[in-house]
């Protein structure tokens, strides 16, 4: 396949834009805590939606403060895989 020096320009621009815009989508973000955040903040944890947010809640109602990342497996459906992948962006002040 041909590519013309125009198509190769414009792959590279679209290959940099990409890589530009990957840094903003890396941003840090602030950790949120579980033990104060509504149901709609903590669905944005990866592998909590709106259903398991509200377990979360429904959990800390109940029982108390969560103290760690692994007393989320408290609730039901949230087990050592998916508190590994929120770990760093939950916190428990």
């Amino acid at each position: 396949m041909k590519m013309t020096l125009k198509g190769m320009l414009a792959a590279l621009l679209f290959s940099i834009s990409l890589g530009l815009s990957s840094g903003v989508l890396a941003q840090e973000v602030a950790p949120i805590n579980v033990n104060t955040a509504d149901a709609e903040l903590m669905a944005e944890l990866p592998g909590i939606g709106p259903s398991r947010a509200d377990a979360i809640i429904e959990e800390r109602e109940i029982n108390g403060a969560f103290e760690s990342a692994a007393d989320l497996e408290r609730v039901s459906g949230i087990g050592p895989a998916t508190v590994d992948r929120m770990r760093d962006q939950v916190t428990f002040d």
